[in-house]
């Protein structure tokens, strides 16, 4: 018997998706898009570079590109220097 299972189907229970974004965990009620989660956890959309499980998304295909339980993004924010 899978114990996991039952909890899951229990009534009233919700089931969270956990995401890891550079090393920090956060949990959604549905599995969201790359984009929503860059969104919610209130990135700046641009200058920066995104990979989800080591492989990088372009900007085009955020949106399309759906995140489920422990994936792993990676956001990388470009800086200026001299």
């Amino acid at each position: 018997m899978n114990v996991k299972n039952d909890f899951s189907q229990a009534e009233g229970f919700i089931r969270m998706v956990t995401i890891r974004v550079n090393d920090k965990e956060h949990q959604f009620k549905t599995p969201p898009s790359l984009e929503e989660v860059l969104d919610q956890l209130q990135f700046s959309l641009n200058g920066i570079a995104v990979a989800v499980n080591q492989q990088i998304i372009s900007k085009p295909h955020w949106s399309k590109t759906s995140l489920f339980q422990d994936d792993k993004v990676l956001v990388i924010t470009a800086t200026q220097g001299g």
